[in-house]
């Protein structure tokens, strides 16, 4: 056996345990609300808050594993690590990064509706008065603009087009037949589940369709690259790992990049409309009343007077609050990671296109990683240690159109925009948003 062999056999060991260690650490799962208590909510009145408190989680949420246990688990981890990689050994510092975040992770769910949640919450995923990498602006500050963007009139015109007529049984037919030939030599399915929050989630080598939503032919669409070509794939190009099969299961610090890779993959298809775009936005607003002090209610009200129905402003504010605290003073802040990830992403790809590397781009869905980790892991590609990865949306297998949609990007990034539209608007003076848009 040559050291390359040794070195991998060492690695593969190490991500195997990762892997065993990390399987019952289900943050989604130990935070979620029953179907029972949006029903209840609504039948009084949308005007007491939802009673769920850190006893309930404890009750209906139990954790399969003592968090204190399974802390000293990752601690001997990381000793492994270090002893058998050594503390310089760049793949070595990516997987110890992964163990010490679930530390933190275990830590969290702990402290479910406690405000000891949000703290540990804000160190994993942020908070919404962080500043976006190498600039000034906050994440709140662009989301607020996002949620102007997206809220005006036309945006709502645009999307009547679409109606959500798609009962869920219907959108798994659909999934399932979209995605197969995407993923043709590997098992994959769709299923329906009343489970989850959101409309639809990806875990695994599954998608999981909410048996209380529907669907319109544009959110098919966007579930198809989001869920699957995004999160499905990643998935199964870490497993096809074979040395650092930690790559296909994922701790917080690679959520920014994975919502941020969908949401672009979303537009770079365009599959995405306004509405959906707003949601995204909306979610840091709410994630930054929550932080500062806004209860349950307050983050609810506050969308219905945006015009949103009063159904989508309770997943809003449920999204927020689940973990932490509905009168206030904890919640969880991992949907910061869509506007986050989407802007950071986009900026990865102009500077990889902009410093000639742009065949670093398809590492970006090798498996579960963070943006400091592609550079990282490709260098290791030719060792033959990390595989390119299988499964590729057509725009990242070949490469000349996004170069040249981000090389645009990016030169007429200077242009001074304000003036230009300025000369535009006064073109628009006099017109409105056709109702038949």
């Amino acid at each position: 056996m040559n050291d390359e062999q040794h070195y991998g056999t060492a690695l593969r060991t190490l991500s195997d345990e990762l892997i065993r260690i990390q399987k019952p650490i289900l943050i989604l799962d130990s935070i979620k609300w029953p179907q029972s208590m949006e029903t209840r909510f609504f039948e009084q009145g949308a005007q007491r808050l939802p009673e769920v408190s850190r006893e309930d989680y404890l009750r209906s949420n139990p954790l399969s594993f003592d968090p204190d246990s399974k802390k000293r688990e990752l601690e001997d981890l990381q000793g492994k690590i270090r002893h058998t990689l050594g503390d310089g050994d760049p793949l070595g510092r990516i997987l110890s990064e992964t163990v010490a975040q679930y530390r933190v992770v275990v830590d969290m769910i702990d402290a479910r509706g406690t405000p000891g949640f949000m703290a540990a919450s804000q160190q994993l995923y942020g908070s919404a008065r962080d500043h976006l990498r190498g600039d000034k602006l906050s994440l709140i500050d662009m989301s607020k603009r996002l949620c102007d963007i997206f809220s005006l009139p036309a945006a709502t015109h645009l999307a009547s087009a679409y109606p959500k007529n798609i009962a869920a049984d219907e959108a798994v037919r659909q999934l399932q037949a979209r995605l197969q030939p995407f993923f043709h030599n590997s098992p994959f399915n769709v299923r329906e589940t009343d489970g989850i929050v959101s409309d639809a989630s990806a875990g695994g080598d599954c998608i999981k369709v909410n048996t209380h939503a529907r669907f319109s032919s544009l959110d098919i669409q966007v579930l198809e690259v989001h869920e699957g070509w995004v999160h499905v794939g990643t998935t199964l190009n870490g497993r096809n790992q074979p040395w650092a099969t930690w790559l296909s299961v994922g701790s917080p610090r690679i959520t920014a990049l994975q919502e941020g890779l969908a949401v672009l993959t979303e537009t770079l298809t365009f599959s995405s409309y306004p509405g959906r775009a707003r949601k995204i936005s909306d979610r840091v607003v709410a994630i930054d009343m929550a932080e500062q002090g806004a209860d349950f209610i307050q983050v609810y009200r506050h969308f219905v007077g945006q015009g949103l129905t009063p159904k989508e402003s309770y997943k809003i504010a449920q999204r927020v609050f689940r973990g932490g605290n509905v009168a206030g003073g904890s919640c969880f802040t991992k949907d910061l990671s869509y506007v986050k990830g989407f802007i950071e992403t986009v900026n990865f790809i102009r500077s990889a296109i902009l410093s000639d590397v742009p065949q670093i781009l398809p590492l970006l869905f090798v498996g579960k990683v963070s943006l400091d980790d592609v550079p990282v892991l490709y260098r290791y590609v030719t060792e033959g240690v990390i595989q390119m990865p299988q499964y590729l949306p057509p725009m990242f297998r070949d490469l000349n159109g996004l170069y040249v949609w981000f090389g645009f990007s990016s030169g007429i990034s200077n242009v001074n925009l304000d003036s230009i539209q300025a000369h535009f608007h006064n073109l628009f003076q006099g017109l409105s948003p056709r109702a038949d848009l």
